[in-house]
């Protein structure tokens, strides 16, 4: 690899990783000023918004500057959005403007590699992203757990830091200065030399390419599969982040702290099914998995009936000097098996819809239109959530919506392909 990737792959993962310890912060917070529980899925909502009002143009303005320079002021931003919520702003709307430089971060970090890298060694690069992103998932996620846990309270008591009031807060430092560390680290990333013209003179031309972009993509028959259920997938991913962290607490009678280690082995099931699915899934035969969409559904309505009720109190597995409760325990193997699931599920696709993309478009648009897709599903779907919250409906019940929701979409795209497969040759179209 050339000179400045690993630097790259560095910066990825510290920007990725506070993105992850965020979420957990900002959560903590809302229990700090004490939010309506409907609040919660409304800081994703505030955070997803600009994916989907800006993708047309974040393509143009990672262009328009250098990549690194581009990266850089996306973590700026970041950081910004977290000083924010420590000076007092409400977390929904400094959460907006994490999400404002998270939306111009995401073609940057993948265009710089175009930049840097030869053809023969994106397949590699990208491979390399993806597990950085992987990891610093599991550890932000467990970080910020660990930021807001009882230990942290306790420092916080007896330390007497200038405006940090509380753990979250504590948290929310903690996740600021993480973000200047990736800002710093963008700085030393070698210049490509690559230079564009600055199309974000011409809004009304970008609005009209992706608008045609995304009519093709929904019109090919082998495209739209993949892009249906990627979406969906999402989606539901996103929502169900959200849900463990409060299935954790109502079903398990978790804390925050402990609910973050417990979305953190999802994303340790996420990586096995990702690795699994490279391994054993060839391109010609990503559609084989679409079962497996339906399955993850089933798993996930499966999920919303298992708590500590279905156990006799205090029975629990000795480790060495500690007894852990038998239904955490087995909590574990649950969660593994619904990352993998997913992880198995969404590789293939993803793979798929990124060479029909390639083929019909280019690899750039076909990513603009995804993400646009993905993060529209994100804010619909995290709607209904904050909806049934508000009407208060119970969250095993919540789950049992979403999870059937994503097994009779799941299985209508099963049903669209085979439709779709009596009227084109779809196995040609994968080796095209």
């Amino acid at each position: 690899m050339k000179k400045g990737f690993y630097t790259i792959i560095a910066a990825q993962f510290v920007s990725s990783l506070a993105d992850n310890a965020l979420l957990i912060a900002a959560i903590a917070l809302l229990s700090v000023i004490r939010s309506s529980a409907w609040v919660t899925p409304m800081l994703q909502i505030f955070f997803t918004v600009s994916y989907v009002l800006l993708a047309p143009f974040v393509g143009a303005f990672a262009d328009a500057l250098q990549k690194r320079h581009v990266m850089f002021v996306s973590n700026a931003l970041k950081a910004s959005g977290c000083l924010m919520m420590i000076a007092g702003v409400h977390p929904m709307i400094a959460y907006g403007v994490v999400g404002f430089g998270a939306a111009a971060y995401s073609p940057a970090k993948y265009g710089i590699l175009t930049e840097l890298l030869p053809a023969d060694r994106l397949v590699a690069a990208n491979a390399w992203l993806e597990s950085a992103t992987v990891l610093s998932t599991i550890v932000g996620t467990m970080l910020g757990g660990a930021l807001i846990s009882t230990y942290a309270t306790h420092f916080v008591a007896h330390a007497h830091l200038p405006l940090i009031r509380s753990a979250a807060d504590l948290a929310m430092l903690a996740v600021m200065l993480t973000y200047a560390i990736a800002a710093v680290i963008n700085v030393g990333i070698p210049d490509t030399g690559a230079r564009y013209p600055n199309r974000l003179k011409e809004p009304k031309k970008l609005v009209g390419d992706f608008t045609h972009c995304f009519n093709v993509l929904w019109a090919d028959k082998l495209a739209q599969i993949a892009l249906w259920v990627t979406t969906l997938m999402w989606g539901g991913a996103v929502t169900l982040q959200l849900l463990v962290l409060k299935w954790a607490d109502v079903n398990l009678g978790l804390s925050l702290s402990k609910a973050a280690v417990m979305q953190g082995i999802t994303g340790l099931g996420i990586a096995v099914g990702a690795a699994a699915a490279a391994t054993l899934v060839p391109l010609r035969s990503s559609l084989k998995v679409l079962p497996v969409g339906i399955i993850t559904g089933a798993v996930a309505i499966a999920m919303a009936f298992y708590s500590k009720g279905l156990f006799p109190p205090g029975m629990g597995i000795r480790v060495g000097p500690f007894v852990a409760p038998i239904y955490i325990v087995l909590a574990y193997p649950l969660m593994i098996l619904l990352g993998a699931l997913s992880g198995f599920f969404i590789v293939p696709m993803n793979a798929l819809l990124q060479h029909r993309g390639a083929t019909l478009l280019s690899a750039g648009h076909s990513i603009a239109v995804q993400n646009f897709n993905q993060n529209l599903a994100v804010l619909l779907m995290l709607g209904l959530y904050a909806i049934l919250l508000t009407a208060k409906l119970p969250v095993p019940w919540i789950i049992v919506v979403f999870g059937s929701f994503i097994t009779f979409m799941m299985w209508m795209a099963k049903r669209r392909s085979n439709t779709n497969a009596r009227t084109v040759d779809m196995r040609a179209m994968l080796e095209e």
